[in-house]
């Protein structure tokens, strides 16, 4: 009974079992069925007709890489005329050598369409290059105007610096000569003062707009005619600091009587 029995570990019964070994079959069988998918698409797309759009296409890419024939009417024509091929149009031959070329319309526009949206992107680019170009110059006045905004600030503050040295050089010269009242009341700085309260009080009591007010002096005014009484009567320069012997000696040493006069 047990030598009538298979024994399944022995050599005998393992080489009658087929090799089943997972994986190996199943990629053979992937490969092939790809192959013949492939081979069936490309069975399918040289048996499958084209439609009008593809033939017209084609025929047309091949008509325009071939040069025209003699066979062409027009062709023919040029040559009892004269022309030969590669030859340009006209008497000279310096006109057009190829053919006019052929562009065909994607879209759904008008013939004038394209010009059209042009023309619109031209004006548009204009548009923004005259904004930039404004924006630009405001800019740049902007930036002028501060620079003369603060050289005005600059050379008032200097003329009220220059004006209240020559009020207190004018107080001192007059006063070494005995002068004990000042020309006018601003000459003086404390005249000035006086001089101020008293504008303001008459401001607040006299009505507004009148039209026989007299104009008042600006400060640069004030200065030139202080600086011109201080070196007519006291030959006297405030940007040098000198008070000079004579006229004679203030003309030939002084740079002249203003501030410009004495920066170099």
């Amino acid at each position: 009974m047990a030598d009538e029995d298979d024994d399944y570990m022995s050599d005998a019964f393992l080489k009658q079992i087929p090799d089943v070994r997972p994986g190996v079959p199943m990629v053979k069988r992937q490969k092939e069925a790809l192959k013949k998918e492939a081979l069936h698409k490309e069975k399918n797309a040289q048996n499958r007709q084209k439609s009008y759009r593809e033939q017209e296409k084609e025929s047309r890419e091949s008509a325009l890489q071939s040069s025209i024939s003699s066979q062409n009417k027009g062709f023919a024509l040029l040559q009892k005329m004269g022309y030969k091929a590669g030859q340009g149009l006209g008497k000279q031959g310096a006109g057009r050598v190829e053919p006019v070329p052929l562009n065909i319309k994607t879209d759904r526009g008008g013939i004038g369409m394209e010009e059209l949206k042009k023309r619109k992107a031209d004006e548009e680019l204009q548009n923004y290059r005259r904004k930039v170009q404004m924006k630009q110059q405001g800019e740049k006045k902007s930036i002028e105007d501060f620079r003369v905004r603060k050289r005005t600030e600059r050379e008032e503050r200097q003329t009220q610096g220059d004006l209240w040295k020559s009020q207190k050089a004018c107080e001192q010269l007059d006063s070494q000569k005995g002068i004990t009242v000042p020309r006018d009341s601003w000459y003086w700085p404390e005249a000035l003062k006086e001089e101020e309260e008293e504008l303001l009080e008459e401001e607040e009591t006299k009505a507004e707009g009148s039209d026989d007010e007299e104009e008042e002096l600006t400060p640069l005014d004030k200065l030139q005619f202080l600086t011109s009484y201080l070196r007519g009567a006291h030959f006297y320069c405030i940007w040098c600091g000198t008070a000079y012997n004579d006229e004679e000696d203030l003309g030939s040493n002084c740079p002249g009587d203003t501030a410009a006069d004495h920066d170099d």
